[in-house]
């Protein structure tokens, strides 16, 4: 008789990181390689070695585009592996984006950083040293702990990359692309049946039937599970079999607004801005979040709901990701293909001002007002809309809006539990906008909604492994997964598992 056994490297008792090792007496296959993202003691895990070693994993498996899931795997490759990464075909045109985005700010920091140590040799010093004993911690705390006792923080600076543009694109090459539903050999005894998630375009759930010895055992990766009757993409797929499951938890104990209502604030919000000449910030993710928001705006607009505000899109990755929506319209939901035919144009917002350089970026606040904005990322730990929020947070003419998930640690979720002061860049901001949520946007199914899809387990997993969940949201949801008759188990960070 083989063995099977599973190692959970990432998305533990936190949202972000995924990463799943399958290991028998013949393969080793990776689920996901994702960046760990928030807290400063979350994203310094990024820095320990990979737990095993790269050329020897046979496989990896990717079941979205989003940074958490796929941002580690220019390292992986630049640390030796060279095996085949299978994804569906949409999710690789996304991850090009997303990988090729991350490499370029990770050398435009690093560059920065070197000027900063050129000038100021003695701080600079002091911050590498400081840096390696948060590594040392890091490896050996409790991570959880860290990142739940943080104060929340941003910082936009990096010391050395975690890998460049040339590492990123050495690591597209190896990419294979499937369809969905179509089921393949990705490894001795190891084969994957890829189904759509209905998360983001091109997400997946992905169904390993592996065969050791005199055993076959069928081990399901949720990956992030999207709401069903969501615009633009299909439902997720519902599973029926499993002898173990592997389930993402990001909404456990919370329920979204309805989307009308959803739909409605997003109205209510554009109105105030217009009424109060003022400004309307969306933090909100290149792939998924932003064209969804865009759809919403657009169909307020056409309905007659809204004025016509200029809308900057102060994310170059969310144009061209939206270009990829495009090009996969095979993906879409009915609805949206009925729009497509009649010649609408649902995902672009009339007259939106794409903003490339950060130059171009940094004028916005001068433009006149009102206007709104949809900048990356969705929860304030990079990109343009940190300087947005820096420049932005202390006029009371602005509403933050969001629109999306914020990770324990992250700015966006001190500011929507009341923090009156936030530090950017080492800078203590008094906070004199107004901040508002909408949960009902979210491409996580909420509680109930993943409830809805475990409801479909005709075949009860042996074990139900709860990830990507923040603890409290772990803790409210595992008992209500026991009282639907599941075994569940919520593991550690980097915590292994032998399957029977």
């Amino acid at each position: 008789m083989g063995s099977m056994r599973l190692h959970f490297l990432g998305a533990t008792r936190t949202v972000t990181g995924s990463q799943y090792l399958l290991e028998t007496d013949r393969a080793r296959v990776v689920v996901d390689c994702g960046m760990f993202q928030g807290s400063p003691h979350d994203v310094i895990r990024n820095r320990i070695p990979f737990a095993y070693r790269p050329e020897d994993i046979d496989a990896l498996l990717l079941t979205h585009a989003h940074l958490d899931h796929c941002g580690l795997i220019p390292l992986l490759a630049a640390s030796g592996f060279r095996k085949p990464i299978y994804a569906i075909k949409g999710t690789i045109d996304l991850t090009r984006l997303v990988l090729l985005d991350s490499a370029k700010l990770q050398e435009e920091f690093s560059q920065s950083h070197q000027r900063f140590a050129e000038r100021h040799p003695d701080r600079a010093a002091a911050e590498d040293e400081e840096t390696a004993a948060e590594l040392t911690a890091a490896s050996s705390e409790d991570p959880a702990a860290a990142t739940r006792d943080a104060e929340p923080a941003a910082v936009t600076a990096l010391r050395d990359p975690l890998y460049t543009v040339e590492n990123a694109n050495a690591s597209l090459a190896l990419f294979h692309g499937l369809d969905y539903g179509t089921e393949v050999e990705v490894a001795p005894g190891i084969a994957a049946t890829f189904l759509d998630a209905g998360h983001i375009l091109g997400s997946a759930i992905i169904r390993l039937r592996v065969a050791e010895g005199d055993r076959e055992r069928t081990i399901v990766f949720s990956g992030d599970v999207g709401r069903p009757g969501t615009p633009i993409i299909r439902d997720p797929t519902p599973v029926t079999s499993a002898d173990y499951l592997l389930i993402e938890s990001t909404y456990g104990g919370r329920t979204h607004e309805p989307q009308e209502v959803a739909i409605q604030m997003l109205g209510e919000a554009v109105k105030l801005t217009a009424d109060a000449k003022g400004v309307l910030l969306m933090p909100s993710f290149a792939i998924g979040r932003t064209q969804e928001i865009v759809f919403h705006l657009d169909r307020l607009l056409e309905a007659g709901a809204i004025p016509h505000l200029p809308l900057y899109l102060d994310s170059p990755m969310a144009q061209k990701a939206t270009e990829v929506y495009r090009a996969y319209a095979d993906y879409f939901d009915e609805d949206t293909r009925a729009l497509l035919a009649r010649e609408e144009t649902p995902i672009d917002y009339p007259g939106a001002i794409v903003v490339n350089s950060p130059k171009e970026s940094l004028a916005i606040e001068q433009a006149a007002r009102p206007f709104m904005i949809v900048a990356s990322n969705g929860m304030i730990t990079g990109g343009r809309i940190v300087q947005h929020v820096k420049a932005l947070i202390g006029d009371p003419g602005m509403i933050l809006l969001f629109v999306g998930y914020q990770g324990q640690g992250t700015i966006g979720a001190a500011l929507q539990q009341g923090a009156k002061t936030v530090r950017i860049d080492g800078t203590d901001l008094e906070v004199r906008c107004q901040i508002r949520s909408i949960s009902g946007f979210s491409a996580h199914a909420d509680e109930p909604e993943l409830l809805a899809w475990l409801r479909n387990f005709a075949q009860r997993p042996r074990t139900t492994f709860i990830v990507h969940g923040d603890p409290p949201a772990q803790a409210a949801f595992e008992p209500k997964v026991k009282e639907l008759g599941l075994a569940t188990m919520v593991p550690a960070w980097r915590e292994s598992v032998d399957l029977a």
